[in-house]
């Protein structure tokens, strides 16, 4: 088998980050990813964190045609990232990234709202995926109790049954496909009507393989105003974490 560190190690790969959305549950007055975080927006922890990892050349930013608040940050004069026209939905900002990508064997997709995100993580994403040739996303084992609900006479929802967890996955991001499969494969979906709440899961409608790369629980994803209070404790930590890594080494 393929020794996965020397098939990484000098290659380059661009990260289309879907930024267009306005975060409704955050009850916040600007978008989620604007927010600010340990001093910092949410989208420009996310962006660096990126940029940072040896493997990462350039992110390609969508964003509404609208936004005003990115004309406000640090990011605006930095090279290194790419700006589009995002789109209504997230699977349309995602498209007008790789649309901006030409002659790309592979690329990333990554939430711009998970800032948590470790280099560890995308190294083993990147190493797995080169290493089988196939796609694959950030995931982890769902350890909760899961359970279906059911509406009856549009009234509270109520326990319909509970779901067998053993072959249940959290899909996180990044997720990493073949640029030109994955550009496809939205395509296709889109035409049929299809809703595409990830990258993985326009892969999967046109019945290509998609691999479950087990990672960290706190690449977690913004969504609610109590999120914010534990991204800033999972980025402190990983702060001593580091910290601590350079002293050993």
């Amino acid at each position: 088998m393929s020794n996965p560190i020397l098939l990484v190690e000098n290659q380059q790969f661009i990260v289309v980050v879907p930024a267009a959305g306005v975060g409704k549950r955050m009850q916040a007055s600007c978008p989620k990813q604007y927010l600010t975080l340990n001093e910092q927006t949410i989208l420009s922890h996310t962006i660096n964190r990126l940029l940072n990892h040896k493997n990462i050349a350039k992110v390609i930013l969508a964003i509404s045609d609208d936004d005003d608040y990115f004309m406000q940050t640090a990011l605006l004069d930095n090279p290194n990232i790419i700006k589009v026209s995002g789109g209504e939905e997230r699977v349309d900002s995602v498209l007008s990234g790789l649309q901006a990508i030409n002659e790309l064997d592979w690329v990333l997709v990554h939430d711009a709202a998970r800032p948590c995100i470790t280099h560890a993580d995308i190294d083993k994403l990147i190493s797995q995926c080169l290493e089988n040739n196939t796609g694959g996303i950030l995931a982890a084992p769902v350890v909760d109790t899961m359970k279906l609900a059911i509406n009856k006479n549009d009234q509270v929802e109520q326990v319909d049954k509970t779901i067998d967890r053993s072959h249940l996955w959290h899909a996180f991001t990044p997720q990493m496909f073949k640029a030109k499969e994955l550009k496809e494969a939205i395509i296709q979906a889109k035409e049929k009507g299809l809703v595409i709440t990830d990258e993985a899961s326009a892969i999967e409608s046109v019945g290509l393989p998609c691999l479950l790369i087990s990672g960290r629980r706190d690449n977690i994803k913004i969504t609610r105003p109590e999120d914010l209070v534990l991204a800033s404790f999972y980025l402190n930590q990983q702060e001593i974490e580091q910290e601590k890594d350079r002293k050993c080494g």
